[in-house]
């Protein structure tokens, strides 16, 4: 057996051992790199929670916090100790720290190399436990900090909210400025104390209302790219939508010289579009609230899309009709959105117990405002379904 196969199946067996050790130590609050948890889950999370803190009037803060080179700044020594913490068995540490023991490096410059010295940072680039690692050394951060028992944060369902985590990207919240101080504080001095420096100046605060009292360090922002969708302040999604769409049409732009090719025929070119401009545009959406205003900039996205590819000019005398008959995309790209939001709703309540469905489905303390109420995410989906939330 070869050197590299060996090492793969060693790899590939720790990082099985870890999984089962992950989903118990780790908390909900915590998606990155887990088991039917992703990207997608985190967002609708926020936006959530964002949406019901406007719908009852609540105020919220939120500290969108950056680490500096987290990953090569995970010191081996301290790892360890941590992962024994964190019940992690023995004879699997022991397999961990004999990955990690004795490796070297050199550094290649113009005059030469340098002499060779010993690694006692960082986990290895590539390794698919290496997440894992990470993930448990994050959350002794969290643990020492002592956000879970913290007071500070929003409640939904009784449940006290007060960090979403996807790996190293940490979201702190809060209902005042000073109660979000206090919890950013702790994190950086426990983040300190293991070998993790927060990177202040890419360090955002957000907030509903106008930050008075702030006295460290960082910009204060009216919209934030979290997990690559952009959050804004008063959660509406036309934002997200409208940057999406040019996002695509980017794509679509760079994809002009495959497009044109006559080598190419017309399905290909077509199942290239759903391919590659399609998913740019569709990420994130399964929590976009769609009004009609947004609903109509997406058809209008995708005829200018089938137009492009075409080569057919706005110009031209020729119907939307006639384009969709010679091109036969089957579903709309609005239709394959509503698609991945049924597919997600329907995901979510399958699951007996979740973070997701909590905060989907729990209330939260305080009053509506008067007058007509914005459309929230359950409503987009009974209306869809012509259905009551109760019936689906």
């Amino acid at each position: 057996m070869s050197y590299t196969l060996f090492f793969c199946l060693f790899v590939c067996l720790s990082y099985t051992l870890l999984q089962q050790y992950m989903n118990c130590e780790l908390p909900d609050v915590q998606a990155g790199f887990r088991k039917g948890r992703g990207t997608r889950d985190q967002i609708a999370n926020i936006h959530c929670i964002i949406k019901k803190a406007r719908e009852f009037q609540k105020n919220i803060c939120f500290c969108f916090i950056d680490y500096g080179k987290a990953i090569d700044c995970v010191d081996h020594n301290k790892l360890w100790k941590i992962l024994k913490e964190m019940r992690i068995p023995d004879h699997l540490t022991c397999l961990l720290r004999n990955l990690y023991a004795g490796q070297k490096a050199t550094v290649r410059t113009r005059l030469g190399t340098t002499d060779w010295f010993q690694i006692g940072k960082g986990v290895c680039q590539g390794c698919i436990s290496s997440p894992c690692l990470f993930n448990f050394y994050a959350e002794y951060i969290m643990r020492n900090a002592g956000l879970e028992e913290a007071q500070a944060g929003i409640k939904i369902a009784g449940r006290n909210i007060n960090n979403l985590r996807y790996a190293d990207d940490t979201t702190l919240m809060a209902e005042s400025e000073e109660e979000l101080k206090s919890l950013l504080m702790k994190v950086k001095e426990e983040s300190e104390n293991v070998g993790l420096k927060l990177n202040i100046q890419k360090t955002k605060i957000m907030a509903s209302g106008p930050i008075t009292s702030w006295e460290i360090d960082g910009e204060t922002v009216a919209d934030f790219i979290f997990l690559g969708s952009k959050i804004t302040t008063d959660g509406d999604c036309s934002h997200e939508i409208k940057r999406h769409l040019l996002l695509g049409r980017k794509v679509m732009t760079n994809l002009d010289n495959i497009l044109r090719s006559r080598d190419i025929t017309l399905p290909t070119k077509v199942r290239l579009v759903k391919a590659m401009v399609f998913p740019v545009v569709m990420y994130g959406c399964e929590s976009w609230t769609i009004k009609k205003a947004e609903c109509q900039r997406i058809d209008a996205f995708e005829l200018w899309c089938w137009r492009r590819l075409l080569r057919v000019l706005w110009t031209a005398r020729r119907s939307n009709q006639s384009l969709l008959k010679e091109i036969s995309p089957g579903y709309s790209l609005e239709g394959l959105m509503l698609k991945l939001k049924l597919q997600y709703f329907g995901h979510l309540i399958r699951r007996a117990e979740s973070f997701e469905k909590t905060l989907m489905l729990g209330k939260i303390e305080g009053r509506r405002r008067r007058g007509g109420q914005r459309m929230r995410w359950p409503d987009g989906i009974t209306d869809s379904m012509d259905m009551s939330l109760s019936e689906l």
